[in-house]
Parts: structure tokens; C-alpha cells; sequence
């Protein structure tokens, strides 16, 4: 049996009660004791009603929800007999707690909806509910019931993102892109003389009848050819070994990142899920590797289906421990693009981008860190930013040189307004092989 204590209106109750009660009587006043009858009798009432069964709080948060403006989960309370009221108490990490009073039927499930935020993506502990049922007349309650926090899997966010940089070569004999060789498409290539297998309604009347006639009679007829449709290949590259926040003094692992911080890994996450939701939605192929993972990559492919396997993949991935060097960089298709999204506070990712980039791919870097906050740093700390910050920098610029195209994600503002900008840039120019 749940404990139902009484609370400060019942114990005030009885004492007001008893007290004016005692005082009519013994100061010979039946008027003034009468006026202690109510609270006393209310009192008491409240106490033989209150409740004997506990209250029942059942959360259902999803499995899994998509990083939004709000994150809703359903809450169920059942009132036992007596129970008037349930005070709910909601939180979430990064958040301030949120209270209200709900009004319960006795036998009845009521649902509340429950409603946070998270900047973070990824695996979260989320939706806790403190209940605290109330008996009638609320002077009586049971005891806190405390539901979750409950695991759930934070999608990230898919915002849509317009013109996109191509590979220099397409692949496949259908797709969104107009391909350099000929066949059929949209876009003109040239007009040429007719020669054998060339279709019939291919034929330039006007050309022909401009060019091809000679002393009067058509010799030469000219067929007007199109360029060919082909799809491009996309490799997504991220780099889970680092997950920085904007604060210097947590990237050696002293002390944990705010959960109210944005980290590098859910700038990377958002980048490449918009990445995918974009080249998939026209045409494309799109395919995934994780430099601080041994496991099966996710292999280029299309579809809804496929996006959705991607989106997931990323928000699963994060740092586990300290893995090891790559000896040689993860094999890509032929002629694919390649997007790496790291931090480049080591070697190791830049390394793989001229690696890929020496083999002949386009290769666009996508910087991640997120906008450092420098104001309360000691002079030691900041000397230490300064350093790291110089080697980043030089990482960087041997990129440019060696051919990588450099998008810096979160600048100019929150992304992915910044690397959205820089994207529609390089989509205006498709580079070939290094030389």
C-alpha cells in the first residue's frame, strides 16, 4: 500500500478547527465554537477519502524522434479512488524543468504531452516525469513517483540545401545529370551529319535544309545530338573520433560537455544528413564510411529506404575510446565525390582527404568545429588554443593546395547557413583529376 501523507492544508485544517472549537467552549461562546466545525469536519473528511492505491505514470517515449523544435513524448497517469489531481514535474537535460497540475478522474487514464528540446543529436536520456498524486479537497499526497529518464535515439535534422558540387566524372546510363558524352538526354551537344544509327526524329530539318542542299536537291541531312543523363556518386566521410564542444578547457576530457552545447559531431551529423536528403532527392548515389569505426561502411546506393538507413547510421555513431591509425584510407568508388567532415585537429582525416584526392577524386573538406568561446579562458588554456589552433590552420591550407575544396560549416551564423552558401560556390565549377 502507497503512503498518502498529509499535507499543510489537512494539518492547518485540524488545528484552526480544533483550536476555535476549544476556545467557543471554553469561553462559553457557541457562536464562536460553531465556526470551528467546518475546518475540523473538512479536515477529517479529507483524510478518510484520501486514497489507498498508488498513482499510476507510465511514459512511451519513441525509440527514436528527429532533432526539431520540439521533441513530444506521451504520458499516461491512471488515478486510483480518491486521487483528485496529480502535480507533474518535467525535465530534460540542458533544459529548465517545467511544472503544472493535471486534474485526474478517478478509474481514467489521462494523457499528457510531453514537450523538450535538444541541440544534441544522438543517443539522449530524455523525458523525466516527477508525479505527486493529491486526494481530495489537495490535502492529502502520495508519494513522488519519478518515471525515466528514457533512452531515446535523437535523429539529426535534414535542412534542405539548394545547388551541390557534382564529381567530375558521372556514372550510370540514366540520372538527374547532364553527362559529357552523347546519348539521350535534354541538353543539346551538338548537330552533326547523319551517319548510321542515328533515330530518325533526331533530324534538324531546318539545319539540314540551310546546309545539307547542294545545286538544289538535299544531299546531307543533320541531326541535332544530346547529351546523355548520368548519376554521381557521393561518399560521406565522417570522422566520430572527436566530439568537441565550443568550450576548450572539456576537449582533453577533464570535464564533460554542457548538454546545452552544440558539439562538432552534431554540426557533422546535421551536415551529412542534409547532404544525403539532398543528393538522394535527385537521383544520386549516396554512400557512408566513418574514419573512427572498423564497421561495415554503408554502401552507395538510393531511395528513401537508403536515406533513412544513412540518417541512422549517423546518429549511432560516436567516439568509442582511442582507435587506431588507418594504415591506408577506406576504398570509394571510381570517380566519386568525397566529403569529409572532421574537425582536422589531427592528421589523420586530412590525411585520407589528399589521399582520395591524389587518386583522382574531387574532394570537398567540411570543417565542423564549432565557434570556439574564448572569453574566460586562463592564460595557460589560451596559449594552448593558440597552438592547436595554428597546427589546424596549416592542415587546412595544405588542403587547399593539394586540391581540396575547404567548406567551413558553421560560419557566418548557425548551419547550416554558412556551408550551404560555400556549397552553391563550388557547384558552379566541377574540377577533373589532380594533375
Amino acid at each position: 500500500m502507497t503512503r498518502w501523507t498529509p499535507l499543510t492544508h489537512l494539518t492547518a485544517g485540524l488545528l484552526l478547527g480544533a483550536g476555535v472549537l476549544v476556545t467557543g467552549a471554553l469561553g462559553g461562546r457557541p457562536d464562536v465554537a460553531a465556526l470551528g466545525v467546518a475546518p475540523l469536519l473538512t479536515a477529517v473528511w479529507g483524510w478518510t477519502r484520501r486514497p489507498r492505491d498508488p498513482l499510476e505514470v507510465q511514459v512511451r517515449a519513441p525509440r527514436q524522434l528527429t532533432a526539431s523544435a520540439e521533441l513530444r513524448a506521451p504520458a499516461l497517469l491512471r488515478a486510483p479512488e480518491g486521487a483528485v489531481a496529480a502535480r507533474l514535474r518535467s525535465s530534460s537535460p540542458g533544459t529548465e524543468p517545467d511544472e503544472c497540475l493535471v486534474r485526474l478522474l478517478p478509474g481514467e487514464v489521462r494523457e499528457v504531452a510531453l514537450a523538450t528540446t535538444s541541440v544534441r543529436t544522438g543517443e539522449n536520456q530524455l523525458f523525466r516525469l516527477d508525479a505527486v498524486g493529491l486526494g481530495s479537497g489537495h490535502v492529502t499526497a502520495g508519494e513522488v513517483l519519478t518515471v525515466g529518464p528514457s533512452s531515446v535515439l535523437v535523429l539529426p535534422g535534414q535542412p534542405p540545401l539548394d545547388r551541390l558540387p557534382l564529381p567530375p566524372r558521372l556514372q550510370g546510363l540514366v540520372g538527374p545529370h547532364a553527362a559529357r558524352r552523347i546519348g539521350d538526354g535534354e541538353e543539346l551537344h551538338d548537330v552533326n551529319l547523319f551517319t548510321a544509327g542515328d533515330r530518325l526524329r533526331r533530324i534538324d530539318w531546318r539545319t539540314s535544309a540551310r546546309r545539307g542542299v547542294q545545286d538544289g536537291r538535299l544531299q546531307d541531312l543533320y541531326v541535332r545530338r544530346t547529351q546523355s543523363t548520368a548519376e554521381a556518386t557521393v561518399v560521406l566521410v565522417i570522422d566520430s573520433r572527436d566530439d568537441v564542444g565550443p568550450d576548450v578547457a572539456t576537449w582533453a576530457g577533464g570535464r564533460a560537455v554542457l548538454t546545452s552545447d552544440v558539439t562538432s559531431l552534431d554540426i557533422a551529423r546535421e551536415a551529412a544528413a542534409s547532404l544525403a536528403r539532398a543528393y538522394l532527392g535527385q537521383g544520386d548515389r549516396v554512400g557512408l564510411e566513418d574514419l573512427g569505426l572498423r564497421r561495415r561502411p554503408v554502401r552507395p546506393g538510393g531511395g528513401r529506404r537508403h536515406l533513412e538507413r544513412v540518417v541512422r547510421r549517423l546518429a549511432l555513431s560516436a567516439p568509442e575510446g582511442t582507435p587506431r591509425p588507418r594504415v591506408r584510407a577506406p576504398q570509394v568508388p571510381s570517380g566519386a565525390l568525397v566529403v569529409v567532415l572532421s574537425t582536422f585537429l589531427d592528421d589523420e582525416a586530412a590525411t585520407m582527404a589528399l589521399t582520395w584526392r591524389h587518386a583522382g577524386h574531387r574532394v570537398v573538406a567540411v570543417d565542423v568545429l564549432p565557434p570556439v568561446r574564448g572569453a574566460q579562458m586562463s592564460v595557460r588554456l589560451l596559449m594552448a588554443y593558440r597552438m592547436v589552433s595554428l597546427q589546424r590552420e596549416d592542415r587546412l591550407t595544405t588542403l587547399r593546395r593539394g586540391g581540396v575544396e575547404v567548406v567551413r560549416w558553421a560560419a557566418d551564423g548557425p548551419p547550416p547557413s554558412g556551408g550551404r552558401a560555400q556549397l552553391a560556390t563550388l557547384a558552379r565549377r566541377r574540377h577533373g583529376a589532380p594533375r
